[in-house]
């Protein structure tokens, strides 16, 4: 049975960006949405990073922190906001420590070959309680979506 649910309290997580260490408690007592992607620099994730990253200034409005997070590297991670000017904290969790609490390491199917990857998901957390989850997400559109979400709590 999934422990990953809306209304379930949220994992306690802890990860590495460019600007330190980032976890779950510095979030106490706030929202914030948390996504997982798969990858740095390719299509999807790009867009999806700079869809969170143009309505940043939308989601502190409603007082809405955003972090997002892949198993790319502190240095692949400064590279990828530095070519694409994204202002999101992204977390660096190599060993999918993170990822794996939040039930967002799977298994893939692509040209019939099964593989563990990162489900692209998005937790929208509030007060340690998860409000709302996204799964399998398709990217077009879904940075409003969540802030939509997010405005309506």
């Amino acid at each position: 049975m999934s422990k990953i649910a809306e209304g379930a309290k949220a994992p306690a997580w802890e990860m590495d960006s460019s600007g330190g260490p980032i976890r779950s408690a510095d979030f106490a007592g706030k929202t914030y949405v948390l996504y997982f992607y798969p990858k740095d620099d390719t299509p999807g994730c790009t867009n999806e990073n700079k869809d969170f990253t143009a309505l940043s200034g939308d989601f502190a409005k409603a007082g809405v922190a955003l972090v997002g997070a892949s198993k790319d590297s502190l240095k692949a991670h400064e590279k990828f906001t530095a070519k694409y000017g994204l202002t999101v904290p992204l977390g660096s969790d190599p060993e999918a420590r993170t990822i794996e609490a939040f039930e967002s390491w799977v298994e893939k199917k692509l040209y019939g070959r099964e593989y563990m990857g990162i489900d692209r998901s998005t937790f929208l957390v509030k007060d340690g309680v998860i409000q709302r989850i996204w799964r399998k997400v398709k990217v077009a559109g879904h940075a409003q979506a969540v802030l939509d979400a997010a405005k309506a709590l």
